[in-house]
């Protein structure tokens, strides 16, 4: 029996052609118009954040500065800065059709008698014999070592300064792999290196991430932990670098998920890790746990600097890369920005994953001008009184969802999208006497507002309509509603009528 596919983008459509290194995929946006290079000579430092901010401000292409001053390798920005290459990375239509694939993954269905139980029992062996062949292969040798330099001196990369008072330049868009001591199992993020010397980097783990549980656990046995940060890689290993995929699943076969073939691994040459055989450039080393040295201020994704703060130490112990490499950096700072517009996608990919946990949920929004930690709206089939509590309590246990500050809910019939709609109904339906909920606990670590750094206070607003059995002691008014007769009337008299099409255009279907 053929498997099914689960990576179609839509019915009866081939697999996932995946993207098998960066260079791969600049090809293809470049053929598509989607990629523009600048040859003029520019600075790394705050040139090329001024150029890709005002690109990406228009929605305009993907970057790569051919001549940049100082350095040999180009530079690419503002790579996943738009939707359109989101969706190109994954063969999608588009980025909703991305999390389909995931939510074939994760729904399963009760069966229905034996017959059913046979077939949906088959179609999971078949799903995860498809995901253990996206297990990744092991290779001996690899684009990403055909040159090995041992004799590490970064200033030969083009390692950006962002904004005018950064503590340095800083390598901002690394995949970097740890690996937990206990179990091997290794793991990507992607933490921000600012550049301390010719072979030193800062590693700025925050606290509540999945590296810097494992730099603890190497730390709780006085050893040195070793690391390798990729600069430059497909697509879909970037993405699964700052997904939220759940401890113990391996982003490697995330990534081979996304794009249907096995991310190729190569050992690395000076630590004991791999890495991917496709990659611009690796840098490999280690960070002792007995050193920190203060790291920042960097110009942060809230629009502010972050403050100083001391942080692990990231010693280089070799260097390799393509013979002729391209370098990934990006721009964080308030939003629009690349790293906005991926958050914009994560949620929206993950959003089946939210589902199978919260089956209420409807949709889920975590907009850009609320930093997508500071706010989210979510929308639900309400069923029961309190239940909006119940949701707010849920998503905040929720992985990364702990960070939201401020979680409104509204019903099912409200767009979440629609900050206008959502406005009007927090205003007109939510009583700050009954229906705001407050908590206190984690929050995001680059966060300003809390007195006491990693902690503070979050609030929750049902912004539902209120019924007898919610406690609410009078009858809810009825809301005003054209006439469904009256509408489709008019609707013809706009498609017969030459000057109100003109001024009204063609309706909606």
């Amino acid at each position: 029996m053929a498997a099914r596919p689960l990576f179609n983008n839509c019915e009866g459509s081939a697999a996932v052609v995946p993207f098998r290194s960066l260079g791969e995929f600049l090809d293809t946006i470049e053929k598509t118009g989607d990629l523009a290079r600048v040859t003029r000579p520019v600075s790394r430092d705050l040139e090329i954040t001024e150029i890709t901010q005002r690109v990406l401000r228009d929605d305009g292409p993907a970057l790569v500065f051919e001549n940049v001053r100082g350095t040999t390798v180009p530079v690419v920005t503002n790579l996943l800065g738009s939707f359109r290459r989101i969706a190109l990375a994954f063969d999608a239509p588009n980025v909703d059709a991305v999390g389909e694939r995931i939510e074939r993954l994760v729904h399963l269905r009760p069966p229905a008698g034996i017959l059913g139980a046979v077939r949906d029992l088959s179609g999971t062996i078949e799903t995860l014999s498809t995901l253990r062949s996206l297990a990744p292969k092991r290779v001996r040798s690899a684009p990403c070592q055909e040159v090995v330099e041992t004799s590490v001196d970064l200033e030969r990369l083009p390692i950006l300064k962002c904004w005018p008072k950064d503590g340095g330049r800083t390598v901002t868009f690394p995949i970097v792999i740890t690996k937990d001591p206990e179990t091997g199992e290794p793991h990507t993020g992607i933490y921000r290196l600012q550049q301390y010397g010719p072979d030193v980097l800062g590693m700025h783990f925050q606290i509540h991430r999945i590296g810097a549980n494992n730099y603890r656990k190497w730390a709780a046995r006085g050893e040195r932990m070793p690391v390798a940060a990729v600069v430059g890689v497909d697509p879909a290993t970037v993405f699964s670098g700052l997904a939220p995929v759940p401890e113990g699943i391996s982003n490697f076969v995330f990534a081979g998920f996304l794009r249907g073939e096995p991310v190729e691994l190569v050992p690395a040459r000076t630590v004991d890790l791999e890495v991917p055989a496709q990659a611009e450039i690796v840098l490999e080393g280690y960070v002792d746990p007995s050193e920190r040295h203060e790291e920042g201020p960097f110009g942060d994704h809230t629009g502010y600097y972050s403050a100083p703060e001391p942080f692990p130490v990231f010693h280089i112990t070799a260097v390799t890369r393509r013979t002729r490499p391209f370098y990934l950096g990006t721009v964080t700072g308030k939003p629009p920005t690349e790293d906005s517009v991926l958050g914009q996608a994560v949620t929206r990919i993950f959003r089946p994953v939210i589902r199978l946990v919260l089956p209420e949920v409807v949709d889920l929004n975590l907009p850009p001008e609320g930093l997508f930690i500071n706010v989210g709206i979510v929308a639900i089939h309400k069923a029961y009184p309190d239940h909006p509590r119940k949701v707010m309590h849920a998503l905040w246990g929720l992985g990364q969802m702990m960070f939201v500050r401020y979680l409104i809910v509204v019903d099912a019939d409200v767009d979440p999208h629609d900050l206008k709609e959502v406005l009007y109904r927090v205003g007109l339906q939510a009583d700050p006497g009954r229906d705001l909920e407050f908590s206190q606990g984690p929050v995001d670590q680059l966060s300003i507002s809390n007195p006491i750094p990693n902690l503070g206070a979050k609030v929750g607003i049902d912004a539902t309509r209120k019924r007898s059995e919610d406690g609410f002691p009078r009858p809810w008014p009825e809301e005003i509603r054209s006439d469904p007769e009256t509408v489709r009337a008019v609707e013809r008299t706009i498609r017969e009528d030459p000057v109100l099409a003109r001024i009204l255009g063609p309706p909606k279907p």
